[in-house]
């Protein structure tokens, strides 16, 4: 199984927050129940599971540009993991920059690679997206290891310590 994102989901809390589409907006019931860490989803064939984590998604569309035979944010299910080979997806699941899409591999495939060094992209105006060997000790989810995050820079997240993309609601600049 693929290790939930958070901790345990009895302790989650969900809060009306601003919609990430920049409108000032607070999200709908249906947006704030998507992004609640209980809503996370498993998609699964006979090579590979796909997890998908809501609340750490920032919308990169990674996966939808990559792999539109799997990822169709149009469908529903959204995911159809057998819409391509386990090595095909397995190869643009490493790209998603927040690790809300995570893998594992059923038919003896390779692991995803977790760099040795830590390394962090400072997004201008945006998020830090971290890739490596991250250890997150959070109070309200617990701890959790993961190989990739993008996590909060702007201060305004109400998802801490990850980015909810609330950089772009309040207008976050970085100085030049």
């Amino acid at each position: 199984m693929i290790p939930p994102a958070g901790g345990d989901e009895s302790s989650a809390v969900v809060r009306p927050r601003q919609s990430a589409k920049g409108s000032g907006q607070l999200m709908s019931e249906e947006e704030v129940h998507r992004h609640h860490p209980a809503a996370a989803r498993e998609y699964r064939c006979e090579s590979i599971v796909i997890g998908w984590y809501p609340e750490l998604c920032i919308h990169a569309a990674e996966c939808l540009r990559q792999l539109p035979s799997v990822f169709n944010n149009h469908a529903r299910p959204w995911v159809d993991v057998t819409g391509a080979s386990a090595d095909e997806v397995a190869a643009v699941i490493s790209s998603c920059p927040s690790g809300a899409l995570r893998y594992e591999r059923l038919d003896g495939g390779p692991s995803e690679e977790v760099p040795s060094t830590t390394n962090v992209f400072v997004q201008p105006d945006g998020p830090y997206h971290v890739r490596g060997n991250i250890q997150i000790d959070d109070p309200t989810r617990g701890a959790e290891t993961l190989p990739r995050a993008t996590l909060c820079r702007c201060g305004a997240s109400e998802n801490k310590p990850y980015c909810d993309l609330s950089h772009r609601v309040i207008r976050f600049k970085t100085s030049s």
